[in-house]
């Protein structure tokens, strides 16, 4: 197993030395790859489920004509008393309101300076003058925080890292700083943005301009639980024309999710109507969510109103139509809870099928080689042929070359009237219910786990034999790089995966002993394999 990053260790240094002390030294702490990494096309990855349907979502809009838009995700609070009129208090309540540090107004004292200087810096009149100036420009914001530390070491012609120490330990201003708010927002409904966009398109774009845009919208719940999350997604889109009828939401929902499967809709006009919509033309829709055996609202759609239009001076109808994308992936995946769904990281155990467990099972080491490759294939086929062979005995397995030089490798059983293989060397590793079994080919029939395994679990590829011979042949391979002149390798008994050269992903090893499940790699193989090199 590759070694890592003992985070136990690194805490408790930073807790004796300091922060800066420990970072300074911590690429120590990182591995020196032993070969250069290459991104190559490879096994195909997986995509999340909520992205995915926000393709096929924004591939839909597409296909009916609308085009895809940016829309502003921060909004200043006037933009909702414009839309909202008298009703814009109560929706501010539910928005995210964005602050800011403000920039210190820092002088540069005599005490400073004596600090400064305490912390190894020898100051000079130039070195004042050019702090000064550092501190004024970052007031004035012409300097960016992430620049400030450099600029500080520049003006005092000194490392980061004591720049670093003079900011913590002689300006106390900037870790005093408090957040002041303003009156920007995080918008919390899409809508709040389609104004600002339709203004600025109206007369840019020929009627009717169809818009669309998938992204999400913040939402200050009290907390987020089955069905809330206080980040999430909506699929929006905008019709302005001459004249737009209501019933077009209803038409671009259900042909955005029928194709998806989805066959029970429920549409109703609202009750009472946002003040952003006119009055009587809010409707919200419904899909049946099976796993839930309910009704589960999924678009919000309506008529903009002629006050919030006049505001924006928007001079046609506008039609605005808003489906919430986490939960149609609810209903599609048939999930209950919204968080498991979209932070499964978070809320879901890890679940490994017996497959999965079977594509994280190979061998350590193997030949690279093709004559490395062949003396593998030769080792196996002759341990099969003379499997019963008795010992003492050699048998020949292999007489060639191997990367130019000369190479014989041979089958050893030193003990006399032992065979050649042990009992177990033809074991094939199976994957059943969670457990790693070394299954023999024959004569199972007295345990159960193997005898189960064997009949209803998932064969892998790995099995003791070509395991031993891949370990043998990389190892030969490696001599003959290194100029050895003999490899021996003597397996007998086999007590875990690493004595026939397998490897288990350590995230299986962490599934299969958290779910208290068996790695049951064992038994007598008893197989010795030695090769001469010679030049």
């Amino acid at each position: 197993m590759a070694k890592g990053i003992d985070p136990k260790a690194v805490r408790r240094r930073v807790e004796e030395e300091g922060f800066e002390a420990v970072w300074r030294e911590s690429a120590s702490y990182v591995p020196t790859p032993k070969k250069r990494q290459r991104i190559t096309a490879g096994k195909r990855g997986t995509a999340h489920p909520l992205f995915d349907l926000i393709q096929r979502m924004r591939q839909s809009f597409i296909d009916l004509g609308f085009v895809e838009v940016s829309n502003p995700m921060m909004v200043d609070e006037n933009e909702i008393y414009k839309q909202y009129g008298p009703e814009a208090p109560i929706i501010l309540d539910r928005c995210y309101f964005l602050a800011t540090l403000p920039r210190p107004d820092i002088g540069l004292s005599q005490i400073k300076s004596r600090e400064i200087e305490n912390c190894g810096v020898e100051l000079t009149e130039t070195k004042i003058g050019r702090l000064q100036r550092v501190l004024r420009d970052y007031k004035r914001g012409e300097i960016e925080p992430d620049d400030l530390v450099e600029k500080f070491s520049e003006a005092l012609e000194v490392p980061d890292v004591t720049a670093i120490l003079v900011i913590s330990r002689v300006f106390p201003e900037f870790a005093s700083l408090k957040p002041e708010p303003t009156t920007l927002t995080l918008r919390s409904h899409i809508t709040t943005a389609w104004f600002l966009t339709l203004q600025a398109v109206q007369h840019r774009m020929e009627l009717p301009i169809k818009l669309f845009n998938v992204d999400i919208r913040f939402r200050r719940e009290q907390r987020e639980d089955a069905t809330h999350l206080r980040v999430h997604h909506a699929a929006s889109c905008v019709v302005m024309d001459e004249e737009v009828d209501v019933a077009l939401g209803e038409e671009i929902t259900k042909y955005m999710l029928e194709p998806m499967g989805f066959e029970k809709f429920r549409f109703v006009r609202k009750k009472v109507t946002s003040k952003y919509y006119t009055p009587e033309m809010e409707y919200e829709g419904f899909i049946y969510h099976p796993g839930m055996s309910s009704w589960i609202e999924i678009v919000n759609y309506g008529l903009y109103n002629p006050i919030a239009l006049a505001r924006y001076d928007l001079e046609h109808p506008v039609l605005n139509v808003g489906i919430g994308v986490e939960r149609v992936a609810m209903a599609l995946h048939g999930e209950d809870d919204v968080r498991r769904l979209v932070y499964p990281q978070f809320y879901t155990e890890l679940s490994l099928s017996d497959s999965e467990i079977a594509e994280m099972i190979r061998y350590n080491r193997e030949p690279q080689t093709a004559e490395g490759k062949k003396i593998r294939d030769w080792i196996i086929a002759k341990a099969i042929e003379y499997a019963d062979a008795q010992g003492p005995c050699e048998i020949l397995a292999y007489d060639g070359t191997v990367l130019g030089k000369k190479v014989k490798v041979y089958l050893c059983e030193a003990e006399a009237a032992a065979k050649l293989l042990g009992a177990a060397a033809r074991n094939q590793v199976y994957i059943y219910d969670g457990n790693i079994v070394g299954v023999p080919p024959e004569g199972v029939e007295d345990v159960k786990i193997m005898t189960e395994a064997k009949a209803k679990g998932i064969a892998t590829k790995i099995n003791y034999l070509d395991g031993i011979a891949s370990l043998a042949a990389a190892e030969m391979e490696e001599a003959v790089k290194t100029d050895r002149k003999e490899v021996n390798v003597r397996i007998k008994i086999v007590n875990s995966p690493r004595d026939v050269n397998m490897r288990i992903s350590e995230v299986v090893r962490r599934y299969v002993t958290g779910k208290r499940k068996k790695i049951t790699i064992t038994g007598p193989v008893f197989i010795g394999i030695r090769a001469k090199i010679a030049d």
